[in-house]
């Protein structure tokens, strides 16, 4: 399904040819349907092939291996009817079956142990067409409410035997009433559930304003999971050559250039274009790139823009689009403030995977 860019260079929906060169992610300006986002409900591209065979548990962690089993037999016990379980019965129940006990898996654990790898992996294992399956981030699923409305969503999703939501962490109050009361629904008609997080269901909100709010409505949620917890270094770090050290501007300008789809953009330009843009968008806007190159990276300036950027980090991530940077380090985008406060596992999530495609991003630049 496509998606319009209309952009101060273009308003055909394409992106400029190659021999005009780079391409600016500040010129784009897309329009997501609803249906795309539907659509889009699936692991992304990075986790199209993974499988719990394919991960590569920690042997020092008995706890990853412990979710490879616990996760596969979850998955073997969606299979038949609906994740209520019911059977037969269920398919002359006037009202679903009611089901027993949590009826969901949650993964607890730090960033780059590999639970977004797990959570795919479930999702491929389930015995369900994938129209029956829905995969997306907390932010997806709530800009999916946004888009659909709130009792559309719970009808379009409420069919399916599994929801899998990624990065499950409540930013604001009103976030946290919208998803608990969706889950609630989505459970009574026998969705099963599965979630990765950085904190336990529990413990969901600490360190962040409102926090009681958080908790009270927290508690609720809590009962639909099976808490998983999953231990573990950053995998991304494991026996891994440091992050290379940002380019020169001349550098990055030159790779943008040579590259055929690449993107070249300023970071301070591009911070301004992100407040622009809905994040519900940012998958769109990389739509089509092969790299993006940013020139003058800095300190991000707010928290604002910083959980910005980290959807920005995630899409990127997702879609495996190598980053080339001038500028500082991304281990030093955000301030000592921020990665101690109550967002501080997205800022370092966001760290560790700008990290990695600044990696693949390396051979971009001729020595």
């Amino acid at each position: 399904m496509s998606t319009s860019l209309s952009t101060s260079g273009y308003t055909s929906g394409r992106p400029p040819i190659a021999d005009a060169g780079p391409q600016a992610l500040c010129a784009r300006e897309p329009r997501v349907p609803a249906e795309r986002l539907v659509a889009e409900m699936v692991p992304p591209p990075r986790f199209d092939s993974v499988r719990f065979d394919t991960y590569d548990p920690d042997p020092t962690q008995p706890s990853q291996s412990e979710a490879v089993s616990v996760l596969s037999g979850f998955a073997a016990g969606l299979g038949g009817a609906h994740a209520s379980g019911a059977g037969k019965k269920r398919w002359f129940s006037k009202k679903p079956a009611a089901p027993t006990g949590p009826r969901g898996v949650y993964l607890d654990g730090g960033y780059g142990v590999g639970k977004t790898h797990l959570l795919a992996s479930l999702w491929h294992a389930t015995p369900a067409e994938p129209a029956l399956k829905a995969f997306g981030t907390f932010v997806e699923l709530t800009n999916l409410v946004g888009a659909l409305g709130f009792q559309q969503t719970v009808q379009t999703l409420g069919g399916h035997r599994l929801l899998c939501i990624d990065e499950f962490e409540l930013d604001d109050p009103g976030d946290t009433v919208l998803v608990s009361s969706l889950l609630s629904r989505l459970v009574e008609q026998g969705v099963a559930l599965a979630a990765t997080s950085n904190t336990l269901p529990g413990k969901l909100g600490e360190g962040r304003f409102a926090a009681a709010d958080f908790l009270r409505e927290i508690q609720g949620l809590s009962a639909h999971f099976r808490p998983l917890r999953i231990d573990g270094q950053d995998y991304r770090h494991r026996g891994l050559p440091e992050a290379p050290a940002p380019f020169s501007d001349e550098q990055v300008t030159k790779a943008a250039y040579a590259t055929e789809g690449a993107s070249l953009d300023d970071f301070p330009g591009l911070l301004e274009h992100l407040a622009r843009v809905h994040p519900s968008r940012y998958g769109a806007l990389t739509d089509g790139l092969t790299a993006v190159c940013l020139t003058d990276v800095g300190p991000v300036p707010d928290q604002s823009t910083a959980l910005r950027l980290v959807v920005l980090a995630d899409r990127l991530y997702d879609r495996e689009i190598p980053v080339l940077a001038s500028g500082v380090p991304f281990d030093k985008l955000f301030s000592e403030d921020m990665l101690n406060g109550g967002y501080r596992k997205k800022y370092f999530r966001a760290i560790s995977r700008l990290t990695a495609l600044a990696r693949d991003a390396k051979p971009l630049v001729s020595q």
